[in-house]
């Protein structure tokens, strides 16, 4: 077993590891053990009672948080001439088409999401595996894809995010920052939650929302009482 660092073991002395906490409770305990010295993010993993590997169990899709995540996303508008304006003006950090599929096939990928149009997917989809391994793939499910270049942009730097299951069932995603107020990330992750409890697929069987933890970047994870979120 290797060797528990003196921060790791302070913030395992501060709570109940055998406990299942209330989300507002363990919104507290996350700011109360998080150490680091930069405003760490929080992350909520939720395992989902779904089998991905098939089709009509598959859950994915996109949640507006109501305080965003605190991040600074950049945003890539890949677009035809007519839209770089529109693309711009609602705040994307990077606007063009050929020169940035270009950049991309090179290996640049320091971006957070891409947005585009439905008529360039066939330019877009030349770089599948490059974005498709790293979660940057456009995809019209989760609004990114579109002809409404200015709303996907401002929805996304407002804190509009996009998530999907992975091959365990299970459900990760950024909500917030460490100096968030307690409430602020407890609504975030409701947000979430809500989200995931209406997209339950018909085929899913049993329960469906198996636990949830809730952790900051390098703190332990806390958990929490689902049936106290989802009741």
């Amino acid at each position: 077993m290797g060797r528990i660092s003196k921060k790791r073991k302070e913030a395992l002395a501060k709570f109940d590891l055998s406990k299942a906490y209330s989300l507002t409770e363990a919104c507290d305990v996350v700011k109360e053990i998080t150490n680091t010295k930069f405003d760490a993010s929080v992350d909520i993993s939720v395992r989902l009672g779904v089998d991905p590997r098939k089709a009509n169990q598959m859950v994915r899709g996109t949640v507006a948080l109501p305080h965003g995540t605190g991040k600074d996303i950049k945003v890539l508008v890949l677009c035809t001439p007519d839209k770089e304006e529109e693309a711009k003006a609602a705040g994307a950090d990077y606007v063009g088409l050929d020169d940035y599929i270009a950049k991309i096939k090179g290996g640049w990928t320091d971006i957070d999401v891409i947005i585009t149009m439905p008529s360039v997917m066939g330019k877009v989809g030349a770089l599948g595996r490059i974005l498709g391994p790293r979660g940057l793939m456009p995809n019209p499910k989760t609004g990114t894809v579109t002809m409404d270049i200015a709303k996907a942009v401002q929805e996304v730097k407002a804190g509009k995010i996009d998530f999907r299951v992975d091959k365990f069932g299970i459900v990760h995603s950024n909500i917030a920052k460490v100096s968030f107020d307690g409430s602020k990330i407890s609504e975030n992750a409701k947000e979430l939650i809500q989200t995931l409890i209406k997209m339950k697929p018909a085929a899913a069987k049993g329960t469906y929302i198996k636990s949830i933890y809730l952790s900051s970047t390098m703190s332990p994870s806390v958990q929490i009482d689902a049936k106290s979120v989802v009741a």
